[in-house]
Order: C-alpha cells, then sequence, then structure tokens
C-alpha cells in the first residue's frame, strides 16, 4: 500500500510515523514543505528520495492508497478535499476544520465520491477507555486539563476539546436529551469549560481547564455502586470495595496504550478490505463542538 503522511509535526513524528514506518506492507511517502523537516524525518525513516515530496502535487503524482492528514488545522479543508478529489481515502488528525460548514461540506464530498474519510478520534481506540465502555455507566467525568494554556474558545475547543466532546459522546450509554455548556472567558480567552450531557439515567460531564496547574487525563464511569478510573490513559483502577490498580506494561508502546496503532491499523484494513468508512458520526462530535463554541461567544459576549 503507498500511503502519504502529509504533515510532519510532533504529534506525526511521535505517534503516527512509528505506526506507519513498522507496518511491512507500507510504502510510506512523506510530505512537508519545510525541507530541513523533510530530510530530518526521512532520514530517520531510511525513505529512499522518491519517497520524499516538497508538494502536494508531488505526492498525489504517487497514486496513493490512503492519506493521513497532520497538517495544521487551518489548511485541513483545501488539503482534504484534493486528497478526497483524487479518489484517496483520507485519515485526518482531528478536527476536519474550525468551521462547521467546511466540516459537513468535506463529509458531503467523501459521500459524494464514494471515499472513505476518518477523524482520528483515537480515544475510542484506547485500551483504558474501549474498557470503560463495558462498565455500567451511569455517571461519567472526563476532566483533561492543561498549565498555562488559556486561548482562543474556536481553536481551543476544535484542537483540543473535541476529544473531551467525541469521547462523551462515545461512553454516553444511550440518546443525549439535554446539553449544558458552562465556561469562564476572560479577555478573549477560554480559560476553562464544562460540557454536561444527560439522558435517561445517564450524567456525563466534560471539563477541560487550561489553568489547572498540571497536565493531566482522568476518566471516571460509574453505576451499579461500582467505578472505574483510568489516569493519562495508562492506569485503570476498578473501585468495588477495594480499589484494585492495573498499569500498563513496561513494553506497552505509547501509541498502542493511546489508541493511535489501533485507529491507523483500522483505518488501513478497511482501505485494504474496500470498506468505504463514513465520518458523518465524526461530524456529530463537530456539531456538538459548534454548539459548545456558540454557547461559550454568548457568555463572553
Amino acid at each position: 500500500m503507498k500511503v502519504g503522511c502529509i504533515g510532519l509535526g510532533d504529534i506525526a513524528r511521535k505517534a503516527y510515523l512509528p505506526v506507519l514506518g513498522g507496518r511491512p506492507d507500507v510504502e510510506l511517502h512523506l510530505q512537508t514543505r519545510t525541507p530541513a523537516t523533510l530530510t530530518s524525518v526521512a532520514d530517520g525513516l531510511h525513505l529512499p528520495e522518491h519517497q520524499r515530496h516538497a508538494d502536494l502535487d508531488a505526492l498525489l503524482a504517487q497514486d496513493l492508497d490512503a492519506a493521513f492528514v497532520h497538517a495544521p488545522t487551518n489548511v485541513h479543508p483545501d488539503i482534504v478535499e484534493r486528497l478526497l478529489d483524487a479518489g484517496v481515502p483520507t485519515y485526518v488528525d482531528k478536527p476536519l476544520a474550525y468551521e462547521l460548514a467546511d466540516s459537513a461540506r468535506l463529509v458531503a464530498l467523501a459521500e459524494e465520491r464514494n471515499v472513505s474519510l476518518a477523524v482520528g478520534f483515537n480515544r475510542r481506540f484506547a485500551p483504558g477507555y474501549t474498557q470503560c465502555a463495558e462498565h455500567p455507566r451511569e455517571l461519567i467525568l472526563l476532566q483533561k486539563n492543561r498549565i498555562g494554556l488559556p486561548e482562543e474558545p474556536r481553536a481551543m475547543i476544535l484542537d483540543d476539546f473535541i476529544h473531551v466532546v467525541d469521547t462523551l459522546r462515545f461512553l454516553v450509554p444511550g440518546p443525549v436529551d439535554d446539553v449544558t455548556v458552562r465556561a469562564r472567558v476572560r479577555d478573549g480567552l477560554l480559560h476553562h469549560v464544562v460540557l454536561q450531557l444527560a439522558g435517561d439515567g445517564f450524567t456525563a460531564l466534560g471539563v477541560m481547564n487550561r489553568l489547572s496547574g498540571s497536565a493531566e487525563e482522568i476518566l471516571e464511569v460509574s453505576g451499579q455502586d461500582t467505578k472505574r478510573q483510568v489516569l493519562n490513559l495508562a492506569e485503570v483502577i476498578d473501585h468495588k470495595g477495594q480499589p484494585t490498580v492495573r498499569r500498563r506494561g513496561d513494553w506497552v508502546p505509547v501509541a498502542r496504550q493511546r489508541g493511535i496503532e489501533q485507529a491507523v491499523f483500522a483505518f488501513l484494513d478497511a482501505v485494504r478490505a474496500g470498506k468505504v468508512l463514513s465520518a458523518r458520526d465524526a461530524l456529530a462530535s463537530h456539531e456538538l463542538c459548534e454548539r459548545v463554541v456558540l454557547a461559550v461567544q454568548e457568555r463572553s459576549a
């Protein structure tokens, strides 16, 4: 399989390229407009010159079987549109776009062209979180916090809080009939945001504090007098009387712990099998994010 990787930033280098570069059935092609980065990353992967590309035209000329997009969010719409027009199954690091109209347009284009489009919601594949999907979930609490990173609301919600939004949608045990948003905005910057989703017999809370004093991610699901807690996607604690701790194995790769390896494999296996993947459910997470953005803007007006 000829697989392109567009954008060679931190996430691509740390998480995706080690997975893609380790698949013997993948011929990896890299593309970035930064020559020094292209040389450094390609040299590290021992890729020949014909698998290094300075522009998207050169990459598309390779007759790709699939592509991964890890370029900055603001250029996602143009890149993804070109890939879909060329009939290339495409995996995009979240989000599809900052504007909901652009995201909806790309999903519609993929359906029109009958081409796979997937969004990188890796937490749906993370072992600790998939185990929570098997646990009673009357109350769900997910916190994803940072240190000293208040940010413009739309960018923060679409680039980061979207993980919280999508994970809650993945874990809720039934239809949501109530959505509530709370936030603190000062001088145009979003300090924290809280999303509550509720339905028949369950409540789900998503919290992001960008002035938390600690970078952490904590998921708790509880019900039927039991609780499962996942700390930083690595440590699972079951509470049923006496807490039981299960830690990530010493040799488990971070990409597997975070669900990235599984997400990549699921996408490539679908492409190889000729199965067309829809981004329609991913679009629902973008729609909920837009609802959060509008609620935050109303509160800060």
